[in-house]
């Protein structure tokens, strides 16, 4: 079979086509065949050594795909031949809080993703998709949509009514739009593109800021929201824009940190989210129960991910040199073969 590996060196470079092996499902495991997979943030970073320079190398790369199973082995009850399938973001996390044990099972990273025509992983490590999902829409789902259902639903608890901030227009920012709006919440939308802020009204959202236009954008939230501030931010930029998120959301609000678009330390003005209890919420994408909570959702309301572009597997390098450009409005989708 094929996959593409990251071999002996970090770098997009170093992302090559080889010849692997087809694997085996043994007890417990599912054989799957991989139909499409997607791009996120993290798979640029695991790419280029950024998100640890001490993974195992050769590495399968990508954390999200979905195929279906065209074997089980012994003692397989959850799945059966033939369904279709995406698995879950770290094998480990089942459900309940995040714990130490989890991230060492996340794919893409810890161990070999999902960018290979054949994957084997374990049964409880999958989960069946909608059925009026395609493949490719269905391989968005487990790191972008997963995170914002968690950060909004899970941790943030939004309410109909309530009034959300959603940073740029990338996987997580448009799935957290899409849900808020299912939840009959208000969405304000920040991007350095209007033609983008337009496409994310036609979304749903009811507000856009272009953040180049105004560059104290939490001002300007504060305005739309007649300075009560917003309820969630959804933060999907971390140091460069915490300290904005705080200035945005409201007293006792929700900041959702999610993301690392502008690195990975930075100044935070704690003193602001003291004095306006602000609480900062980390989220690490979700387990496997949030993931099928979210798509009974997905399944009731028929949810559509916004695909941007798709690539063949033989152009990996292109599609993250195109994701690292900022350019895409929702998800990248990478597909393997017919």
């Amino acid at each position: 079979m094929r996959a593409v590996e990251l071999r002996d060196t970090f770098g997009v470079d170093s992302l090559t086509l080889a010849e692997r092996q087809l694997p085996s499902p043994g007890p417990g495991e599912v054989l799957l065949r991989v139909r499409a997979t997607s791009l996120n943030y993290r798979d640029y970073l695991v790419a280029v050594g950024e998100y640890d320079p001490h993974l195992r190398l050769p590495l399968v790369p990508l954390s999200d795909g979905a195929g279906e199973v065209v074997e089980t082995g012994p003692g397989v009850t959850r799945v059966g031949v033939g369904d279709r399938v995406a698995g879950i973001f770290m094998q480990g996390w089942i459900a309940g809080p995040l714990t130490a044990e989890y991230p060492p099972t996340a794919l893409g990273g810890a161990i070999d993703g999902m960018l290979a025509e054949y994957v084997v992983l374990d049964q409880r490590g999958v989960v069946r998709i909608p059925d009026f999902l395609t493949f490719e829409e269905a391989a968005t789902l487990p790191c972008a949509a997963v995170t914002a259902w968690n950060a909004l639903v899970r941790h943030s608890s939004l309410k109909a009514g309530e009034t959300i901030l959603v940073q740029g227009t990338g996987g997580v920012s448009l799935f957290a739009l899409q849900f808020a709006r299912a939840h009959g919440a208000r969405v304000i939308a920040t991007s350095s593109s209007d033609e983008k802020l337009k496409r994310a009204m036609e979304l749903g959202a009811f507000e856009g800021i272009n953040y180049r236009d105004n560059p104290d954008w939490a001002s300007k939230a504060r305005e739309i929201t007649r300075d009560r501030g917003v309820d969630h931010v959804v933060d999907v930029g971390g140091p460069g824009t915490l300290g904005q998120s705080i200035d945005a959301v409201r007293e006792s609000g929700t900041v959702c940190n999610i993301g690392l678009l502008t690195g990975f330390a930075g100044e935070v003005p704690t003193y602001k989210a003291l004095f306006k209890e602000v609480r900062i919420q980390g989220v690490y994408v979700g387990s496997r129960a949030v993931f099928e909570d979210m798509l009974r959702a997905i399944d009731l309301h028929q949810i559509r991910p916004t695909i941007d572009r798709t690539f063949p597997m033989e152009e990996i390098r292109d599609a993250i040199r195109y994701l690292k450009s900022g350019q895409h409005f929702g998800k990248i989708v990478v597909t393997l073969g017919e």
